[in-house]
């Protein structure tokens, strides 16, 4: 009898990353009841809030000359901060840096 030997190719990274990335997703969604990953989420939302809150300003500033950048930061600034944060920003933007 012939033994037939079948090929073992390893699992594409991007499988992985996605398989993972959707099991984070998941939990988030359920309301995890592991605290650090809730907070992890809530972080990560309070960036992407911070980062579209400069975008819309970037985007209607266009028409009076404002423009904030968008990075780590400012987004972590008016992410956490809110409207007081990008009052903030807008202001040091106008007075101090231009």
């Amino acid at each position: 009898m012939r033994e037939v030997r079948k090929e073992v190719r390893p699992i594409d990274p991007v499988v992985v990353i996605t398989i993972l990335g959707g099991a984070i997703v998941v939990l988030l969604i359920v309301g995890a009841p592991i605290k650090p990953l809730r907070m992890l989420g809530q972080i990560g939302i309070k960036f992407v809030i911070g980062g579209l809150l400069l975008f819309f300003v970037n985007v209607f500033g266009a028409l009076i000359d404002l423009h904030v950048p968008i990075n780590f930061i400012t987004a972590a600034v008016s992410g956490f901060l809110g409207i007081p944060g990008l009052a903030l920003l807008v202001a040091i933007q106008q007075l101090v840096l231009s």
